[in-house]
């Protein structure tokens, strides 16, 4: 299994329609592990409390925002992200002259929440990050295997105004605000470059969808590695319009519907998106005790299970799958216009909004199930 890196982009005003900021993310990882998408509220907690991340403890702030989530499901930490103050988050696997440190500390993915959760603009993500990298470091294994796979990291961070490059090696940082027309970040940065060129100024969400699913640039991988997840988020400069957020839970973005999401208030346990949560072994999951890595549970959430028959499918009959592939593109559609009405006119009702995401979900599924 070779190592690689995924592909993030931002595309910033006036290089895109209606004054937006519009992040793009395909996250990368080995083909058989499973991404969910989870959402976790905001809240409040006691001085002196600490929160359990994928290897170690760290000491928790007094409050965290809410944050919706793109994460490899036997972690803590996440690939790609967004929080309520519209901040959105993706890192990339880096690799230099310092070798990277097995020893176990905050993984990349760890800091990519931990930046969501606790930083309401792209400027103070930068601040966690780097203040976090500079107390507790960076390290441990990125993969769920005995095998050690190691690396630094690599984020691009937005908010409604501008976007961040950091670049990290062990303890070391660099960090730079980018403002230019149109930025990226990752392992094909001119493959995506040249396709972004070809939108002529007018980037739209749909357009940086066209440019995850792109296979023969290889940004949208096959193989061993692979494309597991991927997220594209709109977000407007006029803070009284809310932010869209589209996530695929689902591998290979060709073969996968974006799903809005948009941060609204009365969001709580009854709305979660269940179909997109993978099972929970406390205490008992396997990276959890020590020696690590020991076995792999199934991880598999609902969506995934579902969505990897209608594949086989699609692989095993080339009629059916084109008929699958037209009406999930259908359903992304209906979507982006709806959402379209509320980028341009915000929200009229925002308790309409609760259940977005999952009844997006069950909808993907309906249509799986007519397969």
């Amino acid at each position: 299994m070779h190592p690689s890196s995924c592909d993030t982009f931002v595309a910033l005003p006036p290089s895109t329609e209606r004054k937006c900021i519009i992040f793009g993310k395909n996250s990368d990882r080995p083909c058989d592990e499973v991404q969910e998408v989870v959402y976790f509220p905001a809240r409040d907690f006691d001085t002196g409390e600490n929160v359990e991340c994928t290897y170690i403890e760290i000491e928790q702030v007094a409050h965290t925002y809410a944050v919706m989530l793109s994460k490899p499901a036997w972690l803590w930490g996440a690939e790609m992200g967004a929080n309520e103050h519209q901040v959105c988050i993706g890192n990339e696997a880096v690799w230099g002259r310092e070798s990277a440190d097995g020893d176990e500390a905050l993984l990349g993915m760890d800091l990519v929440r931990l930046g969501l959760e606790r930083a309401d603009t792209a400027e103070k993500a930068v601040d966690v990050i780097t203040e976090l990298l500079k107390k507790y470091g960076q390290g441990g294994s990125c993969m769920e295997d005995q095998g050690s796979f190691t690396y630094h990291n690599s984020f691009l961070i937005s908010d409604r105004k501008e976007a961040w490059l950091l670049e990290t090696s062990g303890k070391h940082w660099a960090a730079e605000r980018r403002q230019a027309r149109i930025e990226a970040a990752g392992s094909r940065y001119c493959e995506g470059k040249k396709l972004l060129k070809k939108s002529n100024g007018h980037i739209t969400a749909e357009t940086m969808m066209d440019i995850l699913r792109d296979k023969d640039s290889g940004i949208n991988m096959e193989g061993m590695f692979m494309t597991t997840g991927s997220m594209v988020s709109v977000i407007p400069t006029d803070p009284t319009l809310p932010g869209v957020h589209y996530f695929t839970a689902t591998p290979d973005p060709e073969r996968s519907v974006f799903k809005p999401f948009i941060f609204v208030k009365n969001i709580n346990a009854i709305n979660l998106p269940k179909e997109t949560t993978s099972p929970s072994y406390g205490a008992d999951d396997p990276v959890k005790k020590k020696p690590r890595f020991q076995s792999k549970p199934d991880r598999k959430h609902e969506l995934f299970v579902k969505h990897e028959l209608v594949e086989a499918i699609m692989e095993s009959f080339k009629d059916r799958g084109k008929k699958i592939t037209e009406n999930m593109r259908r359903l992304e559609k209906e979507k982006m216009t709806e959402m379209e009405e509320i980028l341009s006119h915000g929200i009229k009702e925002p308790d309409l909004l609760v259940n977005l995401f999952p009844r997006c979900v069950q909808e993907e599924m309906a249509v799986y199930g007519k397969s």
